[in-house]
Formats: C-alpha cells, structure tokens, sequence
C-alpha cells in the first residue's frame, strides 16, 4: 500500500498493511459463443483518513490527513466478457467500495458501473482492425461528496461548492493495425459532469496511442 494517499512511498509495515485479494473467474459457452465471468472481492488496510471525522470536526479546516490512522477499505468488482459472433464482442463490469476511507490511489470512483462493444474490421476487409464504443458511469459515496462539496481535496478532484452529479462518459475508439507488428488508435470520449460536477463541461478529450510488438 501507498504510505499514505497518492504517495510513490510504499508503506513498509507489512504486517499490518496491504491489499487482500481474492478473484473466481468462469469461463462458459452461451449459444455457442465463449464467454468469461469475474468476480472480485479486495480488501486494503491502509494509513488513510475518514471523510466523516473530517467533517464532523471544524477545528481540523478540512484537513483529512489529521485523521490517518489504520483504516479498512473494502469493494468488489463484477466483469463479464461475452463474445456474439467471431468479431463482435460485448463488455460489461461493475464495481464498489466503501466510500467511507480516502481514496489511496488512482482516481476518486466509489461506484462505477460500464459496458461496451468491439467490433473487429472483417466485414470491411480490415480483420485486424477493431472498432469499439463503451459508455460509463461514476459515483462517490455520501460521505465522499459530502467531504469535496465542504471543499475537501481528493486525489484528483475537489475545489469546493460541488454541484453533484454521477459522472458519465461516451468512448469510442478505432485500433488501426498497420501490419501484425504495429497498432495506432484514435480515441474520442465525451464527459458530462467532469469530477461529479454539473457546473462544469461537458468536455471532449481526444487522444492517440501507437503500440508496437516485437
């Protein structure tokens, strides 16, 4: 675990710190198709701070550190792949924690729940080429709002007076395979209610990536 919130310092008492996993994956066949179900279940024992005893106490100015000490965060995860056809491909995945402790690293996402579709390029004689479109949507937990909008700062958002909202956002994307080696891919994603806010956006964001495998 991180010594503390957005830290690159590790905690190093490990006995009494870390993250405890546990994940069943099944894999199945539906209408001839294959498919894969994952369930996870985490549970971190982390120096954080409680957004709750932050707030309940003026004295401490919103400052969350003053409340670190040994805390249980704790979520699960549900992820389900399932192929259609032999190019197209549905995603879905659910996931949740606690909300109760500072986020440790990341982002600050308490529930988050997204689906999809890729779709690889053989019916436009592109079968190395895949096309995808997915779509999300993000929440923080009471005690989590309730800390940004009295002006607490997390990892990435906080800036006071939060006009709350759940988070969504649109993606789409196309994987340009130049040959067997190399990949380029053009993303786009629409956001509205950046950071849980309806004061802000919507924003577009676009971004590229190239990946080369040798």
């Amino acid at each position: 675990m991180d010594a503390e919130s957005n830290s690159n310092n590790f905690d190093m008492k490990l006995f009494s710190r870390g993250e405890y996993v546990a994940e069943l994956e099944q894999r199945y066949t539906l209408f001839g198709q294959p498919g894969k179900l994952r369930t996870i279940a985490w549970l971190n024992s982390a120096f954080a701070g409680s957004y709750r005893d932050t707030l309940n106490d003026p004295a401490l100015n919103l400052d969350i550190a003053q409340t670190r000490e040994g805390r249980i965060k704790y979520g699960y995860v549900v992820n389900l792949e399932q192929a259609v056809t032999k190019d197209i491909g549905l995603f879905g995945r659910w996931s949740w924690n606690d909300g109760k402790t500072e986020i440790m690293a990341f982002t600050d996402i308490d529930a988050s729940l997204s689906t999809g579709v890729s779709v690889k390029g053989t019916s436009w004689g592109r079968p190395d080429d895949t096309v995808g479109i997915g779509g999300a949507v993000n929440a923080l937990s009471r005690d989590h709002r309730d800390f940004v909008a009295a002006g607490g700062l997390g990892v990435l958002i906080g800036d006071g007076q939060l006009n709350y909202r759940q988070e969504n956002i649109l993606e789409t994307y196309y994987a340009l395979a130049l040959n067997k080696q190399i990949t380029i891919t053009g993303d786009y994603q629409y956001i509205r209610n950046p950071a849980y806010n309806a004061d802000r956006g919507p924003v577009s964001i676009f971004s590229g990536r190239l990946r080369g495998e040798f």
